[in-house]
C-alpha cells in the first residue's frame, strides 16, 4: 500500500491515524478448507449527512458478472482501534477482529463472505476508518483466509501453487478510509483478474468514476501478452494463467519472476546501457514534485547522479519490482522522491524520446523495450487507467491520472463492481 500513503501524503501533508500495521504475509504450504456457507442478509443504508468523513463509509457491492454465486470481503487494519487486524462479517455491518492463534494457518473463526446475488444485484456494506484495506471479490467459489500469529492475515496468492485459492477466480480494489478523505484505486500491480469498476459519490453532488475492464478484458489482456511473445519472443506468454481451457488470471511481470526466476532474465539491459550512454553527454530533468524541485541528471563514473543521489544501473528485476537494487527506498527523502519518477520512466520507457520525467503521456511504452504488460493492460481498460506496475501512479504535474484512483474529501457512497457487465466510461470524472 505504499503507493496509498504516498498519495495521501501528497494530498494531506499530516494525516491523522496511525500508521498501517504489518502488511499481510504469505500463504504457508497447507492450509484449512474453506468456512460454511455464507449468510444473505443484506445491511440498512445509512446516508451520512456532515460535509466532511464519518466515522463510517457505505460501500455498494455490486455483481455485474454473469454468475449467481459471487461473493465480497474486506480486509484492512481498524484505524480507530489500533489498527488492529480487521474483516467484515458476512452480514456487511459487523466487524470482526482476530485474535493472534497458537500456530500458522488458523482458522477465520467468523463468516466474512458477503454474499452478493444474483447478476445485477447491489450490497451496501458499512465499514469504520480503515487503512490497508481491501475489498475482495470471489465468483463461484468463497476464498480461504487464514490467520498467523500477531495476528497477520494470510491472504490468497498468485504464485503459492499449494494455496487452496490457486484456482479460483478472484480480484481486488484498494482502498484506505481516514478521518480526512477516501482514496481508492482498481490495482493490477500483481495481476489482472475479474473486472472491477469504481464509483465514487461525494456529499458536494460531485461523481469519479473509473470504468475497469469489459466482461472480455481478461482475455484481451491474454491475447495481448500471447501477440507481444510471438513479435519478439520474449515470454509474454508465460504471464497468462489457464485453468480447466480458459483464461483464468494474467500475472505483471514481477510476480510471473517469481514462479519463473529466469523470465524476462536480461531483457532491459540493452536499453538500460542506451539509456547510459544517452546521459553520458545529454542531461535528464527529474521534476520531484516536492520541495527538492526539479534535478539535474547525468551519468558520471558508470553511475546516473541526480541531485544529490547516485543510481547504479537497474537490472530487469529493478525495474519491474521498482523496489530493489537502485530502486530501494531509504532514509534520503531527495532519493525517495527521484526513485518513483525514475522507476516509472523506465517502465514507460521514455528515457530515450524524452529529456524530462515525469513524461508526457504520448511517450509511454513507444520503446520496443517496455513493460508490454502494462502498456496492453492500460489499452484494455476503457478509460485507459488502473495501476499495472508500482509506481503507475507518476505523472506530470497536472497531467491525467493512469492510475485508475478516486479520493475525496466528504465520500458518501463508495461503489465497487465487479465483472464488466454495463461497464462503460460514464458517469465521467468530475475534479473535487
Amino acid at each position: 500500500m505504499k503507493r496509498l500513503n504516498r498519495f495521501l501524503n501528497r494530498v494531506k501533508p499530516q494525516t491523522r491515524g496511525p500508521a498501517p500495521a504489518q502488511a499481510p504475509v504469505s500463504a504457508p504450504q497447507s492450509q484449512a478448507a474453506a468456512a460454511g456457507p455464507p449468510r444473505t442478509e443484506q445491511p440498512t443504508l445509512n446516508i451520512a449527512s456532515q460535509n466532511s468523513p464519518g466515522s463510517t463509509l457505505n460501500i455498494a457491492l455490486q455483481n455485474q458478472t454473469t454468475s449467481n454465486t459471487v461473493y465480497a470481503y474486506i480486509t484492512g487494519q481498524a484505524i480507530d482501534n489500533n489498527n488492529a487486524l480487521f474483516l467484515l462479517q458476512a452480514d456487511g455491518r459487523t466487524p470482526y477482529y482476530p485474535t493472534s492463534p497458537s500456530a500458522v494457518g488458523g482458522s477465520i473463526q467468523q463468516n466474512c463472505a458477503i454474499v452478493l446475488g444474483p447478476p445485477g444485484n447491489t450490497v451496501t456494506a458499512t465499514i469504520p476508518h480503515i487503512a490497508g484495506g481491501r475489498i475482495w471479490f470471489s465468483i463461484d467459489a468463497p476464498l480461504t483466509f487464514l490467520l498467523n500469529p500477531g495476528p497477520a492475515l494470510v491472504e490468497p496468492s498468485v504464485t503459492n501453487y499449494s494455496d487452496p485459492n490457486i484456482n479460483l477466480n478472484w480480484g481486488f480494489a484498494e482502498f484506505t478510509f481516514n478521518s480526512d478523505q477516501l482514496y481508492a484505486n482498481i490495482s493490477y500491480v500483481d495481476f489482472v483478474g475479474p473486472p472491477v469498476a469504481l464509483t465514487l459519490t461525494t456529499q458536494s453532488g460531485a461523481t469519479q468514476h473509473v470504468s475497469g475492464m469489459p466482461t472480455n478484458g481478461l482475455d484481451q489482456v491474454c491475447n495481448g501478452l500471447r501477440s507481444q511473445h510471438a513479435a519478439d519472443g520474449q515470454g509474454w506468454d508465460q504471464l497468462v494463467v489457464s485453468h480447466n481451457g480458459r483464461n483464468l488470471r494474467a500475472l505483471s511481470p514481477n510476480q510471473g519472476m517469481v514462479t519463473n526466476p529466469n523470465l524476462f532474465a536480461g531483457y532491459y539491459d540493452n536499453y538500460v546501457n542506451q539509456v547510459w550512454s544517452r546521459f553520458t553527454t545529454q542531461s535528464l530533468s527529474i521534476d520531484t514534485q516536492a520541495s527538492f524541485g526539479t534535478v539535474s541528471a547525468k551519468v558520471s563514473s558508470g553511475t546516473l547522479a541526480i541531485g544529490n543521489s547516485s543510481f547504479a544501473k537497474p537490472s530487469t528485476r529493478d525495474i519491474f519490482t521498482c523496489s530493489t537494487g537502485p530502486f530501494a527506498t531509504g532514509a534520503n527523502a531527495e532519493t525517495n522522491a527521484i526513485i518513483p519518477r525514475l522507476a516509472a520512466a523506465f517502465n514507460r520507457s521514455t528515457l530515450l524520446v524524452s529529456n524530462t520525467s515525469p513524461a508526457p503521456l504520448s511517450s509511454y511504452y513507444q520503446d520496443p523495450t517496455t513493460n508490454h504488460y502494462s502498456r496492453i493492460v492500460h489499452q484494455a481498460n476503457l478509460d485507459g487507467r488502473g495501476y499495472a506496475f508500482p509506481y503507475d501512479d507518476v505523472q506530470p504535474s497536472g497531467g491525467a491520472d493512469q492510475s485508475g484512483e478516486v479520493h475525496a474529501g466528504d465520500p458518501l457512497l463508495f461503489t465497487v463492481t465487479v465483472g464488466g457487465g454495463n461497464a462503460s466510461v460514464n458517469p465521467p470524472k468530475r475534479e473535487l
